[in-house]
């Protein structure tokens, strides 16, 4: 099998307990699978690593400070969405008309309430955006003008549509090649989940296109009762598949570990689909892809700090 089409998996099993421990916490994020690290620059590495870097070190803060797993995922999903070198936020991709469309969904293990929105145009962080639909309606899914509409409404931050740019998106959406998304999911210090994801989707997408990371159960799943997942990749084959809920799933009706379950849906994704982060409720962190490449990190309470992008992950301290 070739390197691009083989599949790669970390697994960071934290803790002996089949329940992780009062005051234990877990952390996992992704900025995206597809991008292959041996076509990337120095600098582009670089700039990829310190943005992983930061959003980690966000998301450990409000752990150790005792903050919620949700507090935790909207942050780092923020810095993500504020980055230029992912494909959420500032530095979406282009789609097919040379505009943007955002989308972005969000989860509470602890209640199983959650949020999304997509074909957003003007809304600067759209995991914050998802974040009201879950708190502030009774829906679950806006989308369109009618998410546009609430965000007027809740007066969260806006931006003219050409702020998503950069030259480098406009570069991709020339060439027609990029996949890739950004995500958290976390465990925090009471036993609590949550996970979310956003994107800019794939690059010369149709007009109103929507991928899995807005979809609830395909790009993105909570329950306390299992794990967390955020996926990144091809959107169609998590939708076709139920990938984030067929994780929780496996791990609730079969009995199935973490790296077990995550293992079996990856391998139900045809080759060079993506990949996904899962935290698991007894904290195990499980990050894998059938990509070339997947920008990730990890950390946990126990000291565990780690990123990556290719088939090598390098401590916090190397950078």
């Amino acid at each position: 099998m070739s390197h691009l089409f083989r599949s790669f998996i970390v697994v960071f099993c934290l803790f002996t307990l089949s329940w992780a421990q009062p005051g234990q916490w877990s952390l996992a994020i992704h900025g995206g699978a597809g991008a292959d690290p041996a076509q990337m620059t120095s600098q582009e590495i670089a700039a990829t690593e310190k943005a992983l870097e930061a959003a980690l070190q966000i998301g450990i803060k409000i752990l150790q400070d005792g903050g919620t797993a949700l507090d935790c995922v909207e942050s780092v999903v923020r810095s993500l969405e504020d980055s230029p070198e992912f494909n959420a936020g500032k530095g979406a991709v282009f789609n097919a008309q040379g505009g943007h469309e955002l989308d972005a969904s969000i989860m509470d293990g602890k209640t199983l309430a959650c949020g999304a929105v997509a074909s957003v145009k003007t809304v600067k962080n759209p995991v914050s955006l998802a974040h009201r639909v879950m708190t502030e309606t009774r829906h679950v899914f806006l989308a369109g003008e009618g998410a546009e509409q609430f965000a007027t409404e809740q007066k969260v931050d806006r931006v003219d549509n050409s702020y998503f740019s950069t030259p480098q998106r406009r570069a991709d959406w020339e060439k027609t090649h990029v996949k890739g998304t950004v995500g958290c999911v976390a465990l925090d210090i009471n036993g609590n989940l949550a996970a979310a994801t956003s994107t800019g989707g794939l690059t010369n997408k149709k007009w109103g296109r929507i991928g899995d990371s807005p979809v609830i159960g395909a790009g993105t799943y909570a329950d306390n009762r299992s794990c967390a997942v955020s996926c990144t990749g091809t959107g169609e084959e998590y939708i076709r598949r139920s990938i984030a809920h067929d994780i929780s799933a496996r791990m609730l009706y079969a009995n199935s570990t973490v790296p077990e379950a995550a293992k079996a849906a990856l391998d139900s994704l045809p080759d060079d689909t993506g990949g996904m982060i899962v935290v698991g409720h007894d904290g195990t962190i499980v990050l894998l892809f059938n990509t070339a490449g997947m920008a990730r990190g990890a950390a946990d309470s126990e000291g565990l700090r780690r990123i990556g992008i290719g088939d090598t992950d390098r401590d916090l301290e190397d950078l």
